[in-house]
């Protein structure tokens, strides 16, 4: 018997959908020795696309049970070069679509690095009509459960750095925030999730954002962007109302597969934080708001469901050491998350507060809705801190200008041929809605 050492082979997939191509793959790796699989951690898949259907333990269980595969270790970026150094294979197998595109520059580097050690890149052909992405897709026109869509909130942010929301008022606007992505040099950028905004779906309904829409109106709203969407959503929940009424709140949007609901600190009949001291808001005591976080929390089901509490401290000019310590307390009450909003168009406040909040012991997810600070890029509320950014207006305040000039249009030229050029084609709408064509 030959006691040659076998060479090593190094394969790299994020293999969240095993396909035949990933069998291609390590079939033809096999040829040339022991088969290590370097598999793309969650962060790492989620830096250039959507964070994958399995977590890397469930996709690693998978992985190593294929044939010729006699080691699975986690690949933390796209580079390949921290495991290429590790494990020096003699070979790393891949396919020849990563040739051009954003993956052109990660193959060079697996080249210059195997010259080291004189290891080889070998290319195998793209299997033709097989796609991970093709797969995803397809398995959103089918849908997805409550519960895994409940739990996608905390998933995406073990991932991600920092994840992007949008404000929905119909299932029409939560097909747009559903599919709407644009190319970046460093891959695909979309809206992570949804934002359920009261402002928006009592605006739409044509009625004030003073609570006016019940929860069961609003729930209706839920269900229908539910049936034809995939992506978490945040649920807006105003004040969170009695606490005895937030308690089958939370339940309700808990069963129907929401990721999390934002109440703030407020009391009385609700007015838009925006306004400030402009009109009469009174803030409630820490006491009391934290009474009603406790009373949410223990009227959950499961461990994905996050209540996040909104403090209206700056909003109201009471300042950061008021919204610190209620930050302390609402976390000591068990909220999941803080959101701290400001209707000032400079950030400095927000920084300020979010440097005092990183240093907490017990720090929880920090969210900002920058509609008045709207000038500050996302890499930079990253910065400090932020890890979930609510855009929580702009698809219903650009609906409405939009509307406007096409009724306008209609009327002056007793016609609609001048409108057309702002209008999307019936073509397209027809294929913006699944089964439409």
């Amino acid at each position: 018997m030959s006691n040659k050492k076998k060479k090593i082979v190094y394969v790299a997939m994020s293999a969240d959908l095993i396909h035949p191509g990933h069998i291609n793959i390590i079939n033809h790796a096999i040829k040339f020795g022991d088969v290590i699989v370097g598999l793309l951690t969650d962060p790492a898949i989620a830096s250039y696309k959507r964070v994958p259907f399995m977590s890397w333990d469930q996709r690693s269980q998978v992985v190593e049970a294929l044939k010729g595969v006699i080691k699975v270790v986690p690949q933390e970026t796209l580079d390949y070069t921290s495991n290429l150094l590790k494990y020096k294979p003699n070979f790393v197998v891949h396919g020849d679509d990563w040739r051009t595109g954003i993956q052109a520059k990660v193959r060079q580097k697996v080249i210059d690095t195997l010259e080291e050690w004189d290891g080889e890149l070998i290319e195998i052909s793209y299997t033709d009509g097989i796609s991970s992405t093709k797969l995803h897709s397809a398995m959103k026109e089918i849908g997805t459960t409550p519960d895994i869509r409940r739990s996608s909130l905390r998933r995406l942010l073990s991932a991600k750095p920092l994840i992007r929301f949008l404000d929905l008022h119909s299932a029409l606007s939560g097909l747009i925030i559903e599919k709407v992505a644009i190319n970046t040099p460093t891959g695909r950028r979309e809206f992570d999730g949804m934002w359920a905004s009261s402002l928006a779906d009592s605006t739409s309904k044509g009625k004030p954002d003073i609570e006016a829409v019940d929860t069961t109106s609003r729930a209706n709203t839920l269900n229908e962007v539910l049936e034809v969407t995939t992506k978490p959503i945040i649920y807006d929940g105003d004040t969170g109302g009695k606490t005895e009424h937030f308690v089958f709140t939370v339940r309700t949007l808990e069963r129907l597969g929401v990721s999390a609901i934002i109440i703030e600190d407020k009391t009385g009949l609700k007015k838009n934080s925006l306004f400030g001291n402009e009109v009469e808001q009174t803030q409630d005591s820490v006491e009391m708001f934290s009474q009603k976080i406790i009373a949410g929390k223990n009227a959950q089901q499961s461990n994905d469901f996050m209540i996040i509490a909104r403090i209206e401290s700056l909003i109201l000019g009471k300042g950061i050491d008021d919204a610190i310590n209620r930050a302390r307390a609402y976390i000591e009450a068990g909220a999941d998350g803080i959101m701290i909003h400001s209707r000032k168009k400079n950030p400095a406040e927000i920084f300020e507060f979010c440097k005092i909040y990183n240093q907490f012991p017990k720090r929880k997810t920090l969210v900002v809705v920058p509609s008045s600070f709207n000038s500050v890029y996302e890499k930079e509320l990253e910065k400090n801190g932020v890890e979930v950014v609510i855009y929580a207006n702009q698809l219903l305040r650009s609906a409405y200008p939009a509307m406007l000039e096409t009724a306008k249009s209609i009327l002056q030229y007793e016609r609609s041929s001048e409108s057309d050029s702002r209008m999307m084609s019936i073509k397209e709408i027809l294929e913006l809605i699944p089964g439409g064509k």
